[in-house]
């Protein structure tokens, strides 16, 4: 390790440093208490306030909340005028994306319907939660990311049930392949938008407002948020142990059925990530919007996802089974990805005139 790699570890708290080891940690956890407290997965499954899994979501919301009090909502308009950011969010998110899935689910289980539909359910939801912490602890740019999210959670309302009737049913028809349907409605998926993004991010508005107006934005930055921003991951590794412990059972009891839904899942995250990191360089946009465009694209709504999966073909379908490896896989794949990112980070900002910021305090 260099001098410049040992100052910047030296900074980081014990929390961030070994948070690959926490999150391997908060995994095993989760698959030992779903695997051996008889009832647990049940009984989580049933702590829900119409359709939304309240443990996951109050884990969703806390990890959400510093990273958005984080944002300098000030700077928002810089972004919305990129173009080139925006439409190749849009393009990667709601073209790509649906399509690579598809294709994946296709070759790779032609034999398994169900598991099949669920994975092109989803890919047909796009990330707008845990996109915000991976992109911040990549170092990304975070008034990119709201950006991002915000536009992408329009999109999902009103093109997801447009997009799951055209790959769910028109597109294998035009193909001649079996062809099924989802049942959702616009309002089930303006109900996650809302929850999953919309609460932390009006929350963390109003924070950062009343707290530069009381203190000033130096207390607020350099005072308040270092105390703040531990509970973004403190929020992940919660989650992660309730998404574990719910389907812990399923998991361990089908080890070669949860094996192939996560071959079609590790190269569609690899693919969408490694697109957005090559599209963003081609374009010149530096590291922190090239890391935000490569995770936006890479995640997943999973809980949008699950909710419809169980809403159309019943908790116990393979549909639901695979929207649940979905974020199972996704959790690890993306903590390596933030670490390939942060490896890449130097040579992006020695070829970018885009101001190299401070390490921050995840």
């Amino acid at each position: 390790m260099n001098v410049g790699n040992a100052a910047v570890a030296g900074r980081l708290s014990v929390l961030d440093r070994f948070l690959p080891v926490w999150i391997g940690v908060a995994m095993v956890v989760g698959l030992l208490l779903g695997r051996g407290v008889p009832g647990l997965g049940e009984d989580l499954a049933k702590v829900e306030i119409d359709g939304i899994s309240l443990p996951i979501a109050i884990g969703l919301l806390v990890m959400m909340y510093p990273v958005l009090a984080k944002v300098r909502y000030d700077r928002l308009e810089a972004v919305t005028g990129n173009r080139r950011l925006l439409i190749s969010s849009l393009v990667l998110n709601w073209v790509v994306g649906p399509a690579l899935m598809f294709t994946l689910a296709w070759l790779l289980l032609p034999d398994l319907p169900e598991y099949r539909t669920g994975l092109i359910i989803v890919g047909l939801a796009r990330c707008i939660a845990m996109v915000i912490i991976w992109n911040d602890l990549a170092c990304g740019d975070r008034e990119a990311a709201a950006v991002l999210v915000a536009v992408n959670s329009v999109f999902q309302v009103v093109m997801f049930g447009v997009l799951g009737w055209f790959y769910l049913s028109v597109l294998p028809g035009w193909l001649g392949l079996a062809q099924t349907t989802i049942d959702t409605s616009a309002w089930q998926i303006a109900k996650s938008v809302l929850i999953f993004l919309g609460v932390p991010l009006v929350a963390g508005y109003l924070t950062r407002q009343v707290g530069e107006r009381a203190k000033g934005r130096d207390w607020y930055e350099t005072t308040f948020l270092p105390r703040l921003g531990p509970w973004a991951l403190y929020g992940l590794l919660f989650t992660i142990v309730i998404l574990f412990a719910l389907q812990g059972d399923q998991i361990t009891s089908r080890p070669w059925e949860v094996v192939r839904i996560a071959i079609p899942l590790l190269v569609y995250f690899a693919v969408m990530w490694g697109g957005g990191v090559l599209l963003g360089a081609a374009l010149g946009l530096g590291y922190q919007r090239t890391t935000t465009l490569a995770f936006t694209a890479a995640g997943n709504n999973f809980e949008l996802a699950i909710a419809v999966a169980i809403a159309t073909f019943g908790a116990a379908s393979g549909q639901a089974l695979a929207g649940v490896i979905g974020p199972l896989i996704e959790v690890p794949v993306l903590v390596g990805l933030v670490y390939v990112s942060l490896a890449l980070r130097r040579r992006f900002t020695t070829t970018t005139t885009t101001p190299k910021e401070p390490v921050r305090d995840a």
